[in-house]
């Protein structure tokens, strides 16, 4: 049975993901880095992640997108606009085959931040 490398850092997971995808993973690093100043970068479940007090976004690599999670929950107008990008738990998925919406990105890592500094 193949066993899955354990990543230790956000370099580490970008240095293992497709040559093509790793410029979009490192922008989405940046983009949290940039609109959450105080976010530490982690890994949580195997895969890149920030935290405040708490875990509150993940990113991943995948065949055909790049997902996002956990979902926004309290903020209504965004949740509308990631709606073309949400699954049926909320999570979401920006497919490589479009254009990457960095600043909407932006804007959810600033959500959750927000989202679960209340909590």
């Amino acid at each position: 049975m193949p066993t899955h490398p354990r990543f230790t850092s956000h370099e580490d997971y970008i240095a293992a993901a497709l040559p093509q995808v790793q410029p979009l993973l490192r922008r989405i690093g940046g983009i949290v880095e940039a609109r959450v100043p105080l976010a530490v970068p982690c890994i949580r479940y195997n895969m890149p992640a920030f935290r405040l007090a708490r875990t509150f976004f993940y990113f991943a690599a995948f065949k055909k997108h790049i997902g996002i999670y956990p979902p926004v929950m309290d903020d209504q107008p965004l949740i509308s606009e990631l709606a073309p990008f949400r699954n049926e738990k909320g999570n979401l998925a920006f497919p490589y085959a479009q254009d990457f919406p960095v600043e909407l990105i932006g804007r959810v890592a600033s959500a959750l931040a927000t989202q679960y500094a209340n909590k």
